[in-house]
């Protein structure tokens, strides 16, 4: 699930009284991976990916930093990607993009309950940004109140990149799993999407809220930094990506765990659990659950597993 082209006065962050959900935590989830540009020469000169293989005493794990949305010449990736997926027989991804309840399951979910109405939930101040940046991006913002304001923040995130050529049918787990059906490889979810939901659905009005208006503020200066997104990541810069992302979301420390610390260590005895089969396991799940020192890849280290970059 970045380039920080408008960051939050630090000094303003440490005075809030509670922690935020910010739209900069929300994009860790799905669309994690918002880099710069500066390091790519070093980077491909490298050859490296967002790639890793991990090691253990019985198998081999392969583990993809994924991004969910990619414009179309991002394609074709590394050929280190397709001779890993080659090697594997089974592909996990955070969800089983097979289960169709998914996006229905988020639609009635994110509706609000019966009597309750947006102007309400939401503060005046952000209702204002709401109306101001829908009636930019050309689209009525009725329809996008009968929503909660998570919800709301997830479709104008999807509109924004889709208005600046990412498309998430050309997302690195969408690609894979369109191959992994073509191939007859099987596919399992580390997830369900009714808990990936729950992540956002069980905030509080006020954290939805602040999520919602940080996104409106920030999202129009940020369309600008999403063409460096695809060439970034085919970069393989860990130290930026580390740097950017996880140093933005650990300003929120109860999202930051909730978001991801958890998530991770749900998976970790999933992963293990691949090691002891006969065949490879390829799993692809977003950049930022690979990296820092609760990602899967020190958590699989610290376990005594073999984990190198591709």
């Amino acid at each position: 699930m970045t380039e920080r082209t408008v960051v939050r006065n630090k000094a303003e962050r440490r005075r809030a009284a509670k922690p935020q959900a910010s739209r900069r935590t929300w994009r860790s989830l799905l669309v994690p991976v918002l880099l710069v540009g500066s390091a790519l020469a070093h980077s491909d000169a490298a050859g490296r990916s967002f790639l890793w293989k991990a090691t253990g005493r019985q198998g081999v794990v392969y583990l993809v930093g994924s991004i969910h949305a990619l414009p179309a010449d991002a394609y074709p990736l590394n050929a280190s990607f397709d001779a890993a997926f080659k090697d594997a027989d089974l592909l996990v991804e955070e969800l089983d993009l097979g289960d169709s309840q998914g996006q229905m399951q988020a639609l009635m979910r994110g509706m609000l309950p019966a009597g309750q109405s947006f102007d309400k939930v939401v503060s005046p101040a952000t209702m204002a940004l709401m109306n101001k940046f829908s009636a930019g991006l050309g689209i009525a913002a009725e329809p996008l109140k009968l929503f909660k304001p998570w919800m709301v923040a997830v479709a104008l995130e999807g509109l924004m990149l889709a208005q600046a050529g990412f498309d998430p049918e050309r997302g690195v787990d969408k690609h894979f799993y369109d191959q992994a059906q073509q191939e007859g490889k099987t596919v399992q979810g580390l997830e369900t999407a009714d808990y990936q939901i729950s992540r956002f659905d069980e905030m509080t009005m006020e954290q939805q809220d602040r999520m919602l208006a940080d996104m409106l503020k920030e999202l129009e200066t940020e369309k600008s930094s999403f063409g460096k997104l695809a060439d970034a990541w085919k970069g393989g810069d860990v130290a930026t990506v580390e740097r950017i992302v996880l140093t933005d979301l650990k300003q929120d420390p109860v999202m930051y765990q909730r978001l991801l610390v958890e998530r991770n260590r749900n998976w970790l005895p999933k992963i293990e659990a691949l090691f002891a089969r006969r065949g490879h396991a390829f799993v692809v799940v977003g950049a930022a659950h690979l990296l820092g020192p609760d990602g899967l890849i020190a958590l699989l280290k610290a376990k005594g597993y073999s984990v190198e970059q591709m």
